[in-house]
């Protein structure tokens, strides 16, 4: 019989998973960083450069997941290595940030896939296998959770609004992910769908990244930089969101989301 009620130690937990899931996302960070909001750089990205990105981005995500979940252990627990996730995207992100936006077609691919790895070595230190099916697309998820924004409307920035709106692709890609979920020409119908659902999402992060890195007085270290704050981000939103994941496995989803929405309410008071 699942519990009712959570301990006062999980609903600590509960509460860090909503500050950072419902914190400012990866543009507020940007402009923090640089001085300026984000969107003041966008109309400086080529023009078609948003359908470029999108390829990209589903590009990295289907070749990054597999890449990445590979070449950890499977053994839940433990402590996991943000530090070091965060020193290989910052080399990257130097590289990309020397070539400018001509380096992100390269650079992208690799720093997915250490964002990846990271957010499945976060998954793991929260109890998840990653030999598990339900695991892997968990992890896929986390690239479509961007925080919120200014602009944002709450409707479609709160943490359980995306996971409702990738909830039946996720199902329907479930029985296809007990292997590699790689997209391929052979790929089933139904994986191919959530991995361009994340990657709709995922590309605004990657288009706020592009627009900051396409400041030439950046360079190199400003690449370093922003690619640091780039998987900051989302090792915020993995353990948000394995945290979540962890207690709907105790207490059940319908109590743990009922305990996250009363919080969501206490704030706006």
């Amino acid at each position: 019989m699942e519990d009712t009620r959570l301990s006062h130690a999980d609903l600590d937990a509960l509460r860090q998973a909503h500050t950072l899931l419902e914190n400012p996302g990866l543009a507020a960070r940007i402009t923090n960083l640089i001085g300026a909001p984000v969107e003041k750089f966008l109309d400086r990205l080529p023009a078609g450069w948003n359908a470029q990105i999108g390829q990209l981005t589903r590009l990295a995500l289907s070749k990054a997941a597999d890449a990445a979940l590979f070449t950890l252990k499977d053994k839940p627990g433990g402590v996991s290595s943000n530090r070091w996730h965060k020193i290989g995207a910052a080399a990257t992100g130097g590289v990309g940030g020397f070539f400018g936006l001509a380096g992100l077609a390269v650079e992208l691919p690799i720093s997915t896939t250490i964002m990846m790895r990271s957010i499945a070595d976060i998954a793991r230190s929260e109890g998840e296998s990653l030999t598990a099916p339900d695991t892997r697309l968990a992890c896929l998820e986390v690239f479509a959770l961007g925080g919120t924004n200014a602009s944002d409307d709450g409707a479609e920035s709160g943490y359980y609004v995306v996971r409702a709106a990738l909830a039946h692709a996720v199902s329907q890609a479930a029985e296809y992910a007990a292997g590699s979920i790689v997209v391929e020409k052979a790929a089933p119908p139904a994986l191919m769908r959530l991995i361009a659902l994340v990657a709709e999402r995922f590309g605004i992060q990657i288009t706020e990244k592009a627009a900051a890195q396409a400041i030439p007085a950046l360079g190199a270290a400003g690449g370093a930089l922003i690619n640091t704050l780039f998987i900051d981000h989302f090792q915020d939103m993995a353990r948000g969101h394995f945290i979540i994941r962890r207690l709907d496995r105790h207490y059940g989803e319908k109590t743990v989301r009922l305990a996250y929405e009363s919080l969501a309410h206490r704030r706006e008071a």
